[in-house]
């Protein structure tokens, strides 16, 4: 039976965290629901595309239209076999959603893999999931990380870090190492 996993993104989610994950995913054969808050089936979000051109931070560029394919409303989480939190300007705000937090917290408790890139773990931090934890995230979000209880370690963008059920990655440069970790959280193999 083909694994199930809930994709969490909103309005201006980075590009790539969140068309890369779901169409990799969904070409393994894993039956990938993305969801967003006040979002049904069928709408279209606005992502953003973040570069590195020289500044101190990352620049924002409109990206595509994503579309969701399930209505946020009816998402019963017990339904997946795991969690994938896109980044981007999205988390900032997704993460005062209560049924977000809600949905974060079921997936800690019942000890489902979750993965989390960029900003995405913002989402982490607002459902107070990260105590005791070992995590990356962008290098600005790594004092978050340190307040929700975490450790945060700086290591380069192309790279992931897992800490039990938990799978993280600093930015879209770590898509390789963030979805092989996550497949093998989820016990799939892939072979060549």
């Amino acid at each position: 039976m083909a694994k199930k996993i809930l994709l969490l993104v909103g309005d201006y989610v980075e590009d790539y965290e969140a068309m890369v994950p779901f169409q990799a995913m969904g070409a393994i054969g894993i039956e990938v629901h993305a969801v967003a808050p006040d979002r049904k089936r069928g709408d279209l979000i606005p992502t953003a595309v973040h570069d590195f051109t020289g500044d101190h931070t990352y620049k924002e560029l409109r990206g595509h239209n994503f579309a969701i394919n399930k209505d946020f409303d009816t998402v019963n989480p017990a339904d997946y076999d795991g969690l994938y939190i896109a980044g981007g300007r999205s988390a900032e705000y997704i993460r005062l959603n209560k049924q977000v937090i809600e949905i974060v917290k079921y997936f800690f408790k019942a000890d489902k893999p979750v993965a989390a890139i960029c900003h995405g773990i913002q989402v982490l931090t607002t459902a107070q999931v990260l105590k005791g934890r070992t995590l990356t995230a962008y290098v600005a979000v790594g004092p978050d990380i340190e307040l929700a209880g975490g450790t945060w370690k700086n290591i380069p963008a192309d790279q992931s870090v897992v800490d039990g059920n938990l799978v993280t990655s600093p930015a879209w440069p770590g898509h390789q190492s963030i979805l092989k970790e996550f497949y093998k959280l989820l016990n799939i193999t892939i072979s060549v």
